[in-house]
């Protein structure tokens, strides 16, 4: 880096000392404008060779990693190369620039939010390492967007950007159009990234941008839903006509513009496609601005941590407020040491925010669709109920300060009991609110008192079953990387446990399901609700149940479990 250094340190001698002639003020003015230019000629090559050693050496001396690389890049040619292909054969389709004007949007999107849940994904898009080299921001930026170009997603994004352009030029103006726009396009979408990036570097260095990287699951899986219900009514809505008025908004948002810039030249809007031009030219300028803002402020700004605190720090640790509601005692203290997991703690946060949006979405998007029932209303307490298995394994390897504290059958009840309820003080009301919402979008009240009947039953059922499975067949949850939640060697009993305990769920709370089946079959919906008080008892008695049979395995089996527990 001293090449970098010394560049930009020339660049830097743009004034004479005090006592100098202006003259020489004057000479040495007009020579820092060339030695401005001779910096980001220098830098730019040197930060490329950067990130191309970066790759290099990341792949050296892991097998591993050298797989996973090089099938990851065989992937992204394939999928790549496929979709140009694909999009190629768009041309001449009427609907060609609805598709590709959406995927550049979606394009743009994803480059825009990738940096947010995945910020070690790349260790150059962390600037905060520079800091302390002499180095002007501007030709930083330009060096940093010539590195940012090297990369698997660089050139993904590349090759769907030449089959959107191909599916949508069309005569001499079309073809120079789509020259002009595959660069903007990729450059639009990685100086988003960078812009993005460098004004949330601060948060992605931390631990709220740990625990942010770890809610991607949240964000994949609510996606997933979200683009199974838009695919459901795009389905049922007639085509890709029913996009039209997106696109026609999309097409107005950089770097999007760039391919419709594209369309408008073939369909011979001069004047259109010249304004997303300026359009997607003034965009690209204002992210430039914007990331050089960012970036000299991250460069002149110190952290957080390097400035002392002022004032006493204060004890935000007390028992009161929420927490004095909580029973007396092991069970209180248990009780807040779970619900503070669920605060804390990146993946239990992860896991519990996930099963709460998906348990809410997959029945409301049924009832807004139609084809849903007041009974998917128990997927929310299925979701929150999976959260009892492996209760011990949360703890990672903490968990043998618990297990002083038990030192026979009594105690293993009383920390499972309270486990339990934590898991059912935010399971209970959730799940009647979830049974609500698909009932009053249903219209379907008569149901309603069966539907949380069979939700609680089941909520017992599992609280039941995940008690025992968290006796016998507790594992370790890794401490690093956001997607890794079995140690391993443990898979097989990370699947035992829950598959077996899942299916167990549902054999035990058979009879309160089949109550609830008979009488509509049977056309006794009048006194389904019946099934009501029947769930609540027959859910607390399988609950009570599950923990009395855990808890003497507990006992016996304390060693194992803290040795299962502490191996990530």
């Amino acid at each position: 880096m001293s090449a970098p250094a010394a560049s930009a340190g020339a660049s830097g001698t743009s004034g004479a000392p005090s006592g100098a002639p202006s003259g020489v003020s004057g000479a040495a003015g007009t020579a820092a404008r060339p030695a401005a230019s001779v910096a980001l000629l220098a830098l730019t090559p040197i930060f490329v060779r950067i990130k191309l050693a970066l790759l290099r050496n990341g792949l050296k001396g892991s097998s591993k990693r050298k797989a996973a690389y090089f099938s990851s890049l065989a992937f992204a040619l394939v999928v790549g190369f496929s979709m140009t292909l694909g999009l190629g054969l768009l041309r001449g389709n009427a609907h060609a620039g609805t598709v590709v004007v959406l995927l550049a949007g979606i394009l743009a999107l994803g480059w825009a939010f990738m940096p947010l849940f995945f910020p070690t994904g790349d260790e150059t898009l962390d600037p905060s390492r520079l800091v302390m080299l002499p180095l002007r921001p501007r030709p930083l930026v330009a060096a940093l967007l010539a590195s940012s170009l090297v990369g698997i997603g660089p050139l993904f994004t590349l090759c769907l950007a030449v089959g959107s352009v191909i599916a949508v030029a069309r005569g001499a103006a079309g073809a120079v159009a789509a020259v002009v726009a595959v660069p903007l396009l990729l450059l639009g979408c990685v100086i988003i990234a960078r812009a993005v990036a460098t004004a949330n570097v601060r948060l992605l260095t931390s631990r709220k941008g740990r625990d942010l990287a770890v809610l991607s699951g949240l964000v994949i899986a609510v996606g997933a839903q979200l683009a199974n219900f838009a695919s459901q009514s795009l389905f049922q809505a007639g085509g890709l006509s029913a996009l039209e008025p997106v696109e026609a908004v999309v097409r107005w948002l950089p770097p999007a513009t760039a391919v419709g810039m594209v369309d408008s030249v073939s369909e011979g809007s001069y004047g259109l496609a010249a304004a997303q031009l300026m359009l997607t030219l003034a965009a690209l300028a204002g992210l430039l601005w914007s990331w050089e803002r960012s970036l000299t402020r991250l460069m002149v700004t110190p952290d957080g941590s390097t400035i002392s605190a002022s004032g006493p720090v204060k004890d935000r640790g007390g028992a009161g407020g929420f927490w004095s509601l909580l029973p007396a005692g092991r069970t209180g203290a248990s009780m807040q040491r779970a619900l503070r997991y669920v605060v804390r703690d990146p993946k239990t946060k992860s896991a519990w925010v996930t099963a709460l949006a998906i348990g809410m979405i997959v029945p409301v998007f049924n009832a807004l669709q139609g084809t849903g029932s007041v009974y998917l209303g128990s997927f929310g307490a299925g979701m929150l109920g999976v959260q009892m298995y492996n209760q011990f394994g949360q703890d990672t390897s903490a968990f043998w300060m618990v297990a002083q504290t038990i030192s026979g059958t009594r105690d293993a009840y009383v920390e499972l009991r309270a486990r339990a309820f934590a898991l059912a003080l935010v399971t209970l009301p959730y799940t009647v609110l979830v049974t609500v919402v698909t009932a009053a979008l249903l219209d379907d009240w008569q149901g309603f008192p069966a539907a949380v009947g069979v939700a609680l039953a089941l909520l017992g059922s599992m609280l039941c079953t995940g008690a025992v499975a968290s006796a016998r067949f507790p594992y370790s949850i890794p401490t690093e990387g956001a997607f890794k939640n079995v140690a391993p060697g443990q898979a097989g009993l990370a699947w035992g446990g829950i598959l077996g305990g899942m299916l167990a769920s549902a054999l035990v709370c058979g009879p309160v399901i089949a109550l609830a089946v008979w009488l509509n079959m049977a056309e006794h919906r009048d006194v389904s609700w019946i099934v009501l008080p029947v769930g609540v008892a027959w859910g607390w008695l399988a609950a009570w149940a599950g923990l009395r049979l855990a808890a003497p395995t507990v006992a016996r089996k304390l060693p194992e479990i803290l040795s299962a527990v502490s191996k990530g």
